[in-house]
């Protein structure tokens, strides 16, 4: 008995010593009381046991925590991702679902668009027209008028602007990526304001005009009458305000106008321009999203937007080797503007008779 006690002391020595555990069978029975309750686990499997239990209670109270505070701070940040997805679902959507064109009872194609003006600027022959006369706010269609009092100042493009709090828009209570402070060259002010429809630019650039404000909207005016534009008037540089009216008609000469001005054609038509503002490169896209697209050539390009005009797009296009001013007001749709313009192209290409006039080239 004494070398049997010996020699599991000894086993037992050895398989501390080598960081071993001894197999311990389980009881066949469960002796004593045992036998009148269940079998209770060894008190170190169920120290283990309480540990896991316990750090599983605070994974889930952490990830509680977690969870609150991402509801906290990042509500409008998920929700402005899960926006801007839908925005670009929708924009897939509408450039892969096909281009399909109705007309009306003249043959003439159905737009969504309140009032159109098409124009053959070499022959002045009238494609498509409805509601031509109709006076109506034209939001940043504006910006076009601005950039032709600015080009006619013969100020310097190269001089520097700031954006002061006199460019806030506390009108409509719109955005700008142009801080308080941010210093750009005239030319730069006048690129953002055609190109990506900055009203802050446009705001900074009739301020700076000799006279000031007042002077500036005098002289939109005065080219408006020199232009023909009768039912046309301005009260601001942004488009922001909806006293600022015109006609699909008359907006059709703003655009051939506009046309004549190397820098306006190429602002207007100009991608995407990387910007150096407040210490950031900065980067501006263009509001028409028809002039990435290559099956276009486009001269000049102005969109519009707010709540009084609706979606608005003029354009100087070529087609068929002739300049067309294509004017569409307040289309129902955010896209829509964009799908009228497609569907008048398509509706003239299947009309080439329609083109037929006198050619020349787009510079001309």
């Amino acid at each position: 008995m004494k070398y049997r006690i010996l020699f599991a002391a000894t086993v037992a020595l050895a398989l501390s010593l080598t960081g071993a555990e001894p197999a311990v069978a389980a009881p066949a029975k469960c002796a004593g009381a045992a036998r009148a309750k269940a079998c209770k686990p060894a008190p170190t499997a169920l120290a283990k046991k309480k540990a896991s239990s316990s750090k599983k209670s605070v994974k889930v109270a952490r990830a509680g925590r977690n969870a609150a505070k991402l509801t906290a701070r990042g509500k409008r940040v998920l929700a402005g991702r899960l926006a801007a997805a839908r925005r670009q679902a929708a924009r897939v959507h509408t450039v892969e679902e096909p281009l399909t064109l109705r007309l009306d009872g003249f043959g003439q194609p159905l737009l969504s668009s309140s009032a159109f003006y098409v124009v053959n600027q070499n022959t002045g022959e009238v494609l498509l027209q409805r509601g031509a006369h109709k006076v109506v706010p034209i939001a940043s269609i504006t910006k076009l008028m601005t950039a032709i009092v600015v080009l006619e100042s013969r100020s310097g493009l190269d001089e520097m602007l700031s954006i002061t709090e006199e460019d806030i828009d506390y009108l409509k209570g719109t955005s700008s990526r142009l801080g308080l402070g941010t210093r750009l060259t005239r030319e730069e002010m006048l690129q953002l304001a055609l190109m990506s429809s900055e009203n802050r630019a446009a705001s900074a650039l009739a301020r700076n005009y000799p006279g000031g404000r007042a002077a500036f909207v005098e002289a939109m005016n005065v080219q408006a009458r020199l232009l023909g534009m009768s039912n046309t008037r301005f009260y601001d540089s942004t488009g922001l305000t909806p006293r600022n009216v015109s006609s699909a008609h008359d907006l059709s000469r703003l655009v051939i106008a506009a046309a004549r001005y190397p820098l306006i054609r190429e602002f207007t038509t100009t991608i995407e321009r990387y910007v150096h503002v407040d210490g950031q490169v900065k980067l501006f896209r263009n509001t028409n999203g028809l002039v990435r697209n290559p099956d276009w050539n486009i001269g000049v390009s102005k969109t519009g937007y707010i709540s009084e005009a609706g979606r608005c797009l003029v354009m100087q296009a070529w087609m068929g080797g002739q300049p067309l001013s294509i004017v569409l007001m307040d289309s129902n749709g955010r896209n829509m503007r964009v799908v009228d313009a497609q569907r008048v192209r398509l509706w003239l290409e299947e009309r080439p008779e329609l083109l037929a006039g006198g050619r020349r080239s787009p510079q001309g």
